[in-house]
């Protein structure tokens, strides 16, 4: 896949909606972009499966993962203004929610736009002002005055999901990605360019079987379920990582954008299996792959119950750098994307039976 192909791919996938629960759209454009690399199957959860053919009988099975739902929200009520009551799916920081724009599903099914409501400054006193932010203050407002103009004109209904109303760009001269969700949708897309890249592979010493996860952002509860169905004997995930290189001191930062993936040791849910950790940094290093090592104090990927399946099995995690997660804007390097992508595919091929067992 050359890069202007890449960037479409990612452009696509980034941009599709996929609420926590509600990744169909997101389902959908990675159905059509690893249709023609392998058998494809999808569950009730809708995680998508993708079993690359030339399975050798015996041969221990590689899991590739990465989670298709992005940090979003749901519908909780209705008020008689016409503006609406809200959760959030997964992990964020309230106060950098108002006055962003969203897409709600309405009950046809479509998306309509809305912002998240900010008080004009004219009408807050000063303790409102310097008041913490709370969700529950909060709406989203997308442009009816009653409830009754809300339900029959705007189709609106509790239980349906929003997103973030974001489309990726690219800027070819300094190789930036500014977009929404590349936590995942990054990982989603190496999985479907390291698909591309061992399409044509006959010698494999693995099965390789990717699963792309639903619902990490609320508890990983995808990956628990595709972890039994693939049953695999050791695994690569895939997550768009949080980058630091703007928020910590120079000696502390471990995840800059532009200098390649980050492969952590420890999260807040998982100790990385330290010799599956080390053969994957030292191939990195012979091969000349840039990559970063982390030592994280918090969050977690779907490694959680990858690492805790009924083998125990070995996971690492290839996280792309993105710098402001779980906001509606992103920022990531290109370059990130296609060396994580080209480490996975080495890893791949450097594994068989034999090399599992010393993990």
């Amino acid at each position: 896949m050359n890069k202007e192909a890449s960037i479409a791919m990612i452009k696509r996938v980034s941009d599709a909606y996929g609420a926590s629960g509600f990744e169909y759209d997101a389902v959908n454009v990675l159905r059509e972009y690893t249709k023609g690399y392998g058998r494809q199957e999808e569950d009730h959860l809708h995680n998508l499966y993708v079993e690359m053919p030339g399975q050798g009988a015996g041969k221990p099975v590689m899991m590739l993962d990465a989670h298709t739902d992005e940090v979003s929200f749901m519908i909780k009520d209705i008020r008689p203004d016409g503006t609406l009551d809200f959760i959030v799916l997964g992990g964020i920081v309230t106060h950098d929610l108002p006055a962003h724009k969203v897409m709600v599903r309405n009950a046809s099914g479509a998306y309509i736009p809305g912002l998240i409501t900010s008080v004009p400054p004219h009408y807050m006193s000063e303790a409102e002002r310097n008041a913490p932010l709370d969700v529950a203050s909060l709406t989203i407002d997308v442009g009816a005055s009653s409830y009754e103009e809300a339900v029959k004109e705007y189709g609106i209904r509790i239980g349906e999901p929003a997103v973030p109303a974001v489309t990726t760009t690219y800027d070819e001269e300094h190789d930036n990605l500014i977009g929404k969700a590349f936590d995942c949708r990054l990982g989603c897309a190496c999985i479907v360019k390291t698909l591309e890249a061992l399409k044509d592979e006959r010698s494999l010493g693995v099965n390789v079987t990717a699963a792309f996860s639903v619902q990490e952002e609320v508890g990983t509860r995808g990956a628990t379920v595709t972890v039994q169905r693939v049953k695999p004997d050791i695994a690569i995930v895939f997550e768009g990582c949080p980058a630091d290189d703007t928020v910590v001191g120079e000696y502390a930062k471990q995840t800059r954008i532009g200098k390649g993936p980050m492969l952590r040791f420890i999260d807040k849910r998982m100790i990385t299996n330290p010799r599956y950790q080390r053969f994957a940094l030292d191939l990195a290093g012979k091969l000349g792959i840039p990559v970063q090592s982390g030592v994280r104090t918090g969050g977690s990927t779907n490694g959680a119950p990858i690492h805790l399946s009924e083998k125990a099995t070995p996971v690492i995690v290839i996280g792309v750098p993105v710098r402001y997660i779980h906001t509606h804007y992103g920022i990531a390097k290109y370059r990130d994307v296609e060396e994580s992508t080209r480490l996975a595919v080495e890893v791949i091929k450097a594994l068989d039976a034999d090399v599992i067992a010393q993990f």
